[in-house]
């Protein structure tokens, strides 16, 4: 299981704050370091999961050593957050009416989902 770096940092006036250096875009907040630290862990697991949704590549975890020489990030503590497990992706083939598809695809795109996305989530809040 791979870990990330994740940076908590707090201004003075607000929540501490939590920011991946690997996940541009990937950020979260907590009332206390430890609110936070469980929000980081939250944060990176949903971000995972879309670039898995999206089909896109996992970065390599950025070494302790490169997120303390830059400079966005010397103001904050670095945690290890472990990324979530991966299950197998599969590729499966359905049969499904043009139209069906048609209006699979309008919604998710109106979303800001794949195809895959959509149904798989679909798919397991039906089966909850």
């Amino acid at each position: 299981m791979a870990s990330y770096i994740a940076i908590i940092h707090k201004d003075s006036n607000s929540d501490y704050g939590v920011s991946f250096p690997d996940f541009p875009g990937c950020v979260t907040a907590g009332r206390t370091l430890d609110e936070a630290r469980a929000m980081a862990a939250e944060a990176l697991s949903l971000h995972i999961q879309g670039m898995n949704e999206d089909g896109a590549a996992l970065p390599a975890p950025s070494t302790l050593d490169e997120v303390a020489r830059h400079p966005d990030f010397t103001d904050g503590v670095a945690v290890l957050v472990d990324a979530p497990k991966q299950a197998q992706t599969l590729r499966v083939n359905i049969t499904i009416s043009s139209e069906d598809l048609a209006t699979i695809d309008t919604y998710a795109s109106q979303h800001g989902m794949t195809r895959s996305g959509f149904l798989v989530q679909s798919a397991i809040k039906a089966a909850r």
